[in-house]
């Protein structure tokens, strides 16, 4: 299984990468350069990606290698993966050699032995890459491989640039590949990658659209501890976010950011019910509050133009201010969704990202002295998630009765504490009976749905209020967000009886355990 950590550079910054002290303090001798040339071979359908797999022959130092890599993951930024290879003849795979040497039982040995892959197979894309290699002892004595790769991936003449660092740990504590990382920032700008050479030579082959990553079921083991659930949690949430990058960056897909906005809710969420046990830094915290304020005016304003809007549209007098009001709200949020994509591309964004992955893949919550935080941390997990569930549905019921008189600010209260009630709930759902957690969760969402929905009709008065107040409005464009605020303004009268139903069926519902 390799580690390693993958970071893009931009190729202007390579000169001064090369003279580094800090490569020059940890090499153990002069670095090493290599000429590679890869062939990556798929059938038709994709056999070997679909099964999450990557085949390759390499010609390197006058030789011919080929290599399988299977399964793995990127959690917290580290790429870990299966990876198996020998040597060949010539530029194409020999199935049956790879064959002997994966194992059995496993699902790639399967697909090694399908009678018909060889002659399925075809040459996908290639690559073409200057390596440059540093054997480093770091200062805490991993041993690490540090790689910078330059040159490109080319299918049917469409052609990609590669310019990265792979730093792949040899032996010693994956963390320490963060720190390493953390260090080379404080001289040189990067970014974390969370796709390979394979996953970007696929989308030449393949192209499309960058994935919108959704949070993925969470499967906690009832014997897991609290520290055990919490770290899964946390990664689960990190995948969601990091998952999402390309996307936000790309700007093509508005889901991108909303799916990234909620990874990071889930994960400030996560951080705050384990907060006596795991605390997070507050620089940390800190920063993850930026990473939201600027996906967050994005989100906004792509609500009020895709669904607030929209809602009213039946209602609304159509108009050219209307038409105009649109257009205007259509140029804010392509303005702040770059705005988004800068904030994902930059330095600060990469800082965030390897520090919290230092601080979850090294568990650095637990401190210099152990004691009776330890012991928290290794209590069960199961005992926990009860204790927190039945919290949060009692805050949630007690802040819930003042709806029938509440205001907007009562009403935000109670939406809060639903969405907190509702991602603890899908946190530890894996642990409750299905036949009870399955109603709970349903009646939550639906009560959720419609208090979302007053709190979008409340901040979309509040946008249309900045631009009404802008100075480039006209007044025209000014009359046109006065008029859809003052269809807004009645959004709570008009939804009182159907959120007060909502919320007796959600009062009545039986949660998924009891204190």
């Amino acid at each position: 299984m390799e580690i390693e950590l993958k970071l893009l550079v931009e190729p202007r910054h390579l000169p001064a990468l090369r003279r580094l002290p800090l490569l020059q303090q940890y090499a153990c001798a002069p670095p090493r350069t290599l000429h590679m040339r890869d062939i990556y071979f798929d059938t038709p359908d994709l056999a070997i990606r679909n099964n999450n797999a990557g085949l390759r022959v390499r010609q390197v130092e006058g030789a011919w290698i080929q290599t399988l890599k299977g399964g793995g993951s990127v959690a917290s930024g580290l790429h870990s993966r299966h990876e198996w290879e020998s040597r060949v003849a010539g530029p194409h795979p020999d199935l049956a050699a790879l064959a002997m040497i994966v194992d059995r039982q496993c699902t790639w040995s399967r697909l090694l032995r399908q009678p018909d892959l060889a002659a399925r197979l075809e040459a996908a894309f290639t690559t073409d890459i200057r390596r440059t290699l540093w054997e480093l002892r770091l200062a805490q004595g991993d041993m690490v491989e540090f790689v910078l790769d330059e040159g490109s991936i080319e299918c049917r003449g469409d052609k990609t640039a590669v310019c990265e660092i792979e730093i792949e740990l040899k032996s010693g504590a994956p963390e320490h590949l963060f720190d390493f990382a953390l260090l080379l920032l404080e001289a040189i700008p990067l970014r974390l990658s969370n796709s390979s050479k394979a996953a970007r030579g696929y989308g030449l082959y393949r192209p499309q659209a960058p994935a919108i990553v959704r949070a993925a079921p969470l499967r906690l083991a009832r014997e897991l501890t609290v520290e055990e659930g919490f770290r899964v949690i946390v990664g689960n949430c990190l995948a969601q976010i990091q998952g999402n990058e390309a996307a936000v960056v790309d700007g093509s897909a508005a889901e991108g950011i909303h799916q990234m906005r909620v990874g990071l809710r889930r994960l400030r969420s996560a951080l705050k019910l384990f907060r006596k046990h795991a605390p997070c830094p507050p620089q940390l915290l800190a920063e993850l509050a930026w990473l939201g304020d600027a996906l967050g005016q994005a989100r906004d304003w792509e609500v009020l133009l895709d669904a607030t809007l929209p809602r009213l549209a039946p209602l609304l007098p159509q108009s050219a201010a209307l038409a105009l009001l649109q257009q205007a709200i259509e140029t804010i949020v392509a303005d702040h969704h770059q705005e988004a994509a800068s904030a994902v591309a930059s330095e600060r964004f990469a800082r965030l990202a390897l520090n919290l992955g230092a601080w979850l893949v090294g568990a650095r919550w637990r401190g210099p002295v152990a004691g009776r935080r330890q012991r928290k941390l290794d209590a069960p997990l199961v005992k926990f998630a009860r204790k927190a569930l039945a919290g949060n549905q009692a805050a949630l019921l007690r802040k819930g009765k003042r709806l029938p008189h509440a205001g907007p600010a009562e009403r935000h209260r109670v939406r809060i504490a639903a969405k907190k009630a509702r991602y603890a709930t899908e946190f530890f759902q894996s642990l409750q009976a299905p036949r009870r957690v399955r109603p709970y969760i349903a009646a939550l969402a639906a009560l959720q749905e419609t208090l979302g929905w007053l709190n979008d009709a409340a901040v979309a008065q509040s946008l249309l209020a900045s631009l009404q107040q802008a100075g480039t409005a006209t007044a025209e464009l000014a009359g046109a967000a006065g008029m859809v605020r003052g269809y807004l303004s009645a959004a709570p009268a008009l939804t009182q009886a159907e959120l007060l139903e909502l919320w007796k069926k959600f009062a009545r519902t039986r949660p998924p355990c009891r204190s």
